[in-house]
This record gives C-alpha cells, sequence and structure tokens, in this order.
C-alpha cells in the first residue's frame, strides 16, 4: 500500500464520494476509482458499498479507515521529529461553537506556551458528527457534554461550566414582548436542552423558538431584543458592557468534558495535550 493511495481512500471514506474527492484532491474519477480498485484488489476485500447517494465504508474499509489515520500520523509525527524546522506535530481538536468559544481558547494558549511547534486546528460542527469524526480519526479529541458513546470514548478531563440566561433589558415604559426561544438547531447541543427545561420549569407555555447555526447570531438575536437565550458564563460575561441585555446566572452548571478514543495509538502531540490537562 502506498501512502499516496491511503491519502485517497482517506478523502473518498470522509467526503462518502467518489466524484467530490476527486474534485477536491483535482484528479479526474477514473483515476480516484481506479486508485480505490487496486487498494481492494491488493486487500482481496471490499472497502466501499456503492449507492446511489455515494459511498458508503464496508466493515473491512472502516478498519482500513483507522489504521490509515494512524499511518498518516505516525508518517506527520515523524517528520517533526526528524525537522522540526520545516515539520510541526499537528493536534486536532473538535468541539461546538459554543464550547469553542471561551474556555478551550484559554486552553490553547496556555498549552502552546510549551509546545510552539505544535499546530493545533479546532473543528466544529454538532455533537453527532464530531462523534464520528473522532470514532474515524479524523480528530484527535473532542470536547463535549451529556451522553456519549461509552464503550467508544474516554474521559481524559472534565470541567463545569457555568451558564446564564441572557434576555433583553426592557425600559419601564416598554412592552414586554412574548419571549422566543433563540436556539441551536444541534438537537443535542446541551445549551439548547438547557433553555428549553427552563422554559417548562419557568411555565413559559408553547413558547416560540427560533433556530440558528452559529452562538453569534444567537448573541446578536439577544443583543436585538428578539429572545431568550442560555450560554456559557464566561461568554455571557465578556460581553457584559452591553446595556440592552440582563443575565440571569442558572444554579445548574453544565460538565465539560474532554473524550478520546479507547485503544487508539496516541499521537506525541496527543500525549502532551493530555499530560497538560492532567497537570491543570
Amino acid at each position: 500500500m502506498e501512502s499516496h493511495d491511503l491519502k485517497i481512500f482517506k478523502h473518498v471514506a470522509e467526503m462518502k464520494s467518489i466524484s467530490k474527492a476527486a474534485d477536491l484532491l483535482g484528479y479526474v474519477q477514473p483515476n480516484i476509482s481506479q486508485r480505490i480498485k487496486s487498494l481492494e484488489e491488493e486487500l482481496d476485500v471490499k472497502l466501499f458499498t456503492r449507492t446511489n447517494r455515494g459511498v458508503i465504508l464496508t466493515n473491512e474499509g472502516e478498519l482500513l479507515l483507522e489504521y490509515t489515520h494512524r499511518i498518516l500520523s505516525l508518517m506527520d509525527e515523524a517528520k517533526a521529529e526528524i525537522n522540526p524546522n520545516k515539520w510541526r506535530e499537528a493536534l486536532i481538536i473538535g468541539a461546538s461553537q459554543t464550547i469553542s468559544a471561551f474556555k478551550i481558547p484559554h486552553l490553547f494558549s496556555s498549552f502552546l506556551k510549551n509546545n510552539e511547534n505544535i499546530e493545533v486546528k479546532v473543528k466544529t460542527d454538532t455533537k453527532q458528527k464530531l462523534q464520528e469524526m473522532l470514532s474515524y480519526g479524523e480528530i484527535d479529541g473532542l470536547f463535549l457534554s451529556g451522553t456519549y458513546n461509552e464503550s467508544q470514548f474516554k474521559v481524559i478531563y472534565s470541567y463545569l461550566e457555568k451558564i446564564v440566561l441572557i434576555s433583553p433589558k426592557y425600559g419601564a415604559e416598554e412592552e414586554k414582548a412574548p419571549q422566543t426561544l433563540l436556539i441551536n438547531s444541534d438537537v443535542n447541543c446541551i445549551y439548547r436542552k438547557k433553555l428549553l427545561e427552563f422554559s417548562r420549569k419557568n411555565h413559559i407555555n408553547k413558547p416560540k423558538v427560533m433556530e440558528f447555526d452559529s452562538l453569534e447570531a444567537i448573541l446578536q438575536a439577544v443583543y436585538d431584543g428578539l429572545g431568550i437565550s442560555v450560554v456559557p458564563a464566561d461568554v455571557a460575561y465578556a460581553r457584559k458592557d452591553i446595556q440592552t441585555v440582563q443575565y440571569q446566572e442558572l444554579s445548574e452548571a453544565v460538565r465539560i468534558d474532554f473524550v478520546i478514543k479507547k485503544r487508539k495509538q496516541r499521537s506525541q502531540s496527543l500525549k502532551k495535550f493530555i499530560r497538560f490537562l492532567e497537570n491543570l
């Protein structure tokens, strides 16, 4: 197996499409198909099942993808170790937009002070998608809240995050509009769940709901008087100079876990990050 073929296989697996992988890599589609066919012939297994919507990995393909991430990671690690002036170690971490908004940048700021040769990337997506990425080895670790696949992932580090209800501030003569719940479109978002729970406890009957794909959009909507939302306290208080918003700290904190995949070979950069977290 050639490393270049493994990179092509990785792109096809992640994009679930030969044509999309071809476009991304700048190859013609028959070339990609031939490389995949050659891998399948060499291993004497089918790596993909073809569907009308693209391709999906077979069990053998999922196993090869896991090894592919390990092989490519080791190659990058070897280059960084042999010639650190030219190559840098990579660390790819996943987190939702809300979780990654404040705490995680502070963690990496401290971590990189003693690990300048590590190139850190933060991938943001839905909780479900990020767990799939961790499962396939596309990311090294994941910050998440709530339930997860405990048979597949292992908790390395946890912290508690205070949460705040933010709402428009009305003047004495202003008429208070019905409260619209401003929530993340990710149904697994813990802050979405906390806001819905708050509305039930406070008997907000049949509230209007408005969904957004980004934290910034939710914050701006509150600032513009569209409704209420629940966000991490650090995010809320970082903007406390805004006079049009009021803040109510909720009693229950949110637990955030950093998880990695069990039984997976760890890169040197991930080992360093784990040691950093364990010493906090």
